[in-house]
């Protein structure tokens, strides 16, 4: 079952159908140091630096180009998207879009099994 809501801004309605499905909770960063920092008994401010430090040195390997597997969680990697042709949308004249070297994350077979 689902409900409508709908917000005024000026001129404009913003109509939105929730339902079970669309209300989802996202962890932000102090979610997260919060409840790591629960489980594993360590002070907010050492699971902040801990967390600080693997996220500094997940981005440093993937900025050398570098991969990064945790085993049952998934890997972080670097994808490389080809150079292609595109449109601008205001003008509608074609481009051409350069190459690019994008992050991404592959979930592990464990994850996968946990979500499901």
């Amino acid at each position: 079952m689902g409900w409508l809501c709908w917000f005024s801004s000026g001129r404009s309605v913003s109509v939105f159908l929730y339902n079970e499905f669309t209300r989802k909770h996202f962890m932000n960063k102090s979610e997260l140091i919060d409840a790591v920092s629960a489980k594993s008994g360590l002070t907010k401010a050492d699971t902040d630096r801990a967390f600080k430090a693997f996220v500094e040195v997940i981005t440093e390997s993937m900025a050398k180009g570098d991969s990064v597997a945790l085993v049952g969680f998934g890997t972080f990697l670097v994808r490389e998207r080809q150079a292609r042709a595109g449109r601008n949308p205001r003008t509608n004249e074609a481009i051409q879009i350069d190459a690019a070297k994008i992050p991404a994350f592959k979930a592990g077979k464990a994850l996968k099994d946990a979500v499901q």
